[in-house]
This record gives C-alpha cells, structure tokens and sequence, in this order.
C-alpha cells in the first residue's frame, strides 16, 4: 500500500487521498505495490495502447455473473484479484475514458467488496494522452496471487425494493444521473445504447435530473468541491439526506455515487444498478415525465 506524500490537489475534497494525478501515476509506474487498472466504456481502446503495466477490465466479460443480472460473486471477485496480481494491501488505481465513467464504476465494485485502497487517476486516459504520456500495447507479466474478498457491502448498493421503500418519504433523495432527454421521457435509452432500454421512458418519481457529467471539467477531471457542493445541494441532494443515485445500468450513477462519497464526504449514499433498465420495465411502477427542468447537459 502506497504510504507516500500528496497525490493530488485536495481542491477541499472530503477524501482527497483517492484520487491522484496522472503525474503522480507517471512517478509511480515501476512500483511493485501499486496495480493501474483501465476501465473502459470502449472495451477496444486497450489493446490500442494503454499506461503501461496496465490490466484490462471488461465490464461485458470480467466482473459479470454469466446466467443472472449480477456481478461475479465473492469467489469470482477473489479469482479475478488472484490473476491480476492483486494482494488485499496493494493499491489499485483506475483510469479509462469517457471522463473516468467506468474507472469509478469499478472503484465501487471494489468497494462493494471491501478493498481497502482503490483510486482514481484524475482526468482519466484522455488527459494522460493528451500531455504526451507513454502507451504501451504489451500486457503485464503478471505474478499470480491470494486474495480474500470480504462480504458485499450492502450500505454501498440499492435495490428495488430500497427504492419502493423511500419513494415520498422525508429524509431520502433521488438522483437521476442520466442525459436530460433520458429524464425527461424524450428518449427510451441513452442514444447509441438501444440494448439498454425499457419499456417505458421518464424518471422515478421525486428523483433530481443532476447528468453525472456535470461533475468534471472540460478536461475530465472533477470540479473543485465548493463547485460539486453547488451543484448537488442546489438540487437538494444534501448530505444529511439517505440519498439514491441511478441511471441506466448503475455505470454513471456509481460515478456520482464517487463524487457524492468520496469527494464530498456524504455519509449515505447507494448505488441503485438496476437503475431504468429494471425500474422503467417494471409492472405497475410509477414513473414521471417532464415534471422539472433537467439541469445542464451531460458530456456524455
């Protein structure tokens, strides 16, 4: 576990230490306790060329139960760790594209179970590239080695049936992450993701439209604190509140469930990854449309 200085400007994060820069990851990339993990939307641009002593994760093959809607179980997430060389005391860090979507989808699952030092190179591949940092398109050689997971942390993860539970009752808030077409019912899926639909378009009802994408800055990486708090309070999504973040799939509510937990230090917040591919299909759920104003456009 990397015990060394600052890695990234704290830009008056609650949790600064989990993010670093791509500098610092430059600095670091001969360290035999550190693990870089690029996560990608666009499972084909590691093999284009990645940081080097990067492992692939892809979200379709390596962390997806095969037969039911799930993640790989507590023996799965073991096996995985085992051949990625990852010891319960190494420091994984993720990066990938699309403003770090899916690095802090995977910062979550890690999370979810009870890794201790994950984080997440700020700006992602984007900003690494365009400073002029080395690709490589060789794969680690990679030392096997033992893992223990420990059990699903279910204060990180929302169900269905969490959400039935809170809907219009006080002390909770709904976020919805997705693009303000998404939220407002214009769309059926996100555009370029008809896979991913439901048979019905709208939002949760009582849900906040808050595009994960209006956390970052032009160049990926996360706004300054004081910014987030703006954003998010402004909506009401406040830290003293139990709060749920969905989308589609869970992959852009768990990047707001980062910024909501990591950045500013909200004490409840979950991750609901049925998100409106399971809520928008099912039977007799309440579902709005156009009730508010979406709020700025996600980069997405």
């Amino acid at each position: 576990m990397y015990r060394g200085g600052t890695a990234v400007a704290n830009d008056g994060y609650a949790h600064p230490e989990v993010l670093v820069e791509t500098a610092w990851v430059a600095e670091h990339l001969n360290d035999p306790n550190i693990r870089l993990v690029e996560a990608d939307e666009d499972v084909l641009l590691y093999e284009q060329g990645h940081v080097p002593g990067a492992v692939k994760l892809d979200w379709l093959v390596d962390v997806q139960d095969s037969v039911r809607r799930d993640f790989v179980d507590k023996a799965g997430f073991e096996q995985l760790m085992a051949r990625w060389g990852i010891s319960n005391d190494t420091t994984v860090i993720f990066y990938g594209d699309k403003n770090n979507w899916y690095a802090c989808y995977s910062f979550w699952l890690f999370k979810y179970y009870g890794h201790q030092d994950a984080r997440v190179m700020n700006g992602g591949r984007q900003k690494w590239i365009d400073e002029g940092r080395p690709l490589t398109r060789e794969a680690p050689r990679i030392e096997p080695t033992r893992y223990t997971a420990k059990e699903p942390n279910a204060d990180l993860r929302a169900f269905r049936r969490d959400v039935e539970e809170i809907l219009g009752k006080p002390g909770y808030a709904l976020v919805d992450v997705r693009s303000p077409q998404e939220y407002s019912g214009e769309v059926l899926h996100m555009i370029g993701y008809p896979q991913e639909g439901a048979q019905r378009a709208g939002h949760i009802p009582g849900a906040q439209s808050i595009p994960w994408g209006t956390a970052v800055a032009q160049n990926g990486t996360f706004k300054p604190a004081e910014e987030l708090k703006q954003i998010y309070g402004g909506k009401g999504i406040t830290p003293d509140k139990d709060v749920v973040a969905y989308c589609r799939i869970g992959e852009r509510s768990a990047h707001t469930w980062f910024v909501l937990t990591q950045l500013l230090g909200y004490p409840n917040v979950r991750n609901y990854d049925g998100s409106w591919t399971e809520w928008g299909s099912l039977v007799r759920a309440p579902i709005e449309k156009d009730v508010a104003k979406p709020a700025e456009a996600s980069r997405a």
